[in-house]
């Protein structure tokens, strides 16, 4: 992935008075069936969310090591009135919640859930970074993201395009299983609340 970075920093704090911001997260799964983990995720996400929007699922091999099955991604975008602390505390919940279990770096989990935008903001403190320090770095999250910015634009300013990658190991998951998930999937640039 390539991108041309901007150098602006915005302050951050604490949301006060129903203040709200656009977010984007990246969601994965490889285990225990990842369609409905997705699913499950994004429904208890969506009582502290509003206005969830979401890119199509896509597969890919892992990034990791290869002895573990295939992963499905998206990413979603929404409106929170949580801080950026608050919200990161919130996706780890989810992820303990649906029994996330930590067994070697890259290794398989139920559901990993990431921010990679809050607003325009830049945060680096040892628990947070934002945008995502990886992003840049992986087409499972790229690639879905570019399907709620088809311009390419990031929320902090920086511009971002696909770089080449194999359709053999990343590609589309197309059909009923969409439709399973979110009924109202429409194709590519076209957004879908979920």
């Amino acid at each position: 992935m390539t991108a041309t970075k901007n150098s602006q920093n915005a302050p951050h704090g604490e949301n006060r008075g129903g203040v709200t911001s656009q977010i984007f997260l990246s969601l994965g799964s490889n285990l225990n069936d990842p369609v409905s983990q997705i699913q499950r995720a994004i429904k208890t996400l969506a009582s502290l969310v509003s206005t969830i929007e979401c890119a199509p699922l896509y597969q890919s091999k892992p990034l990791g090591p290869q002895d573990q099955p295939d992963f499905v991604n998206t990413v979603i975008s929404g409106y929170t009135d949580l801080s950026p602390e608050e919200l990161l505390i919130t996706v780890k919940g989810i992820e303990q919640q649906q029994y996330r279990v930590k067994t070697k770096h890259w290794g398989p989990r139920t559901i990993d859930i990431d921010i990679l935008f809050y607003g325009n903001i830049q945060i680096k403190t040892p628990d947070l970074t934002i945008p995502h320090k990886e992003l840049f770095n992986r087409p499972f999250v790229t690639i879905p993201l570019l399907d709620l910015i088809p311009d390419g634009i990031t929320p902090t300013g920086d511009h971002t395009e696909p770089s080449v990658f194999s359709p053999m190991s990343f590609q589309r998951v197309e059909g009923n299983l969409h439709h399973s998930i979110f009924p109202m999937y429409r194709r590519r640039n076209q957004r879908q609340t979920c």
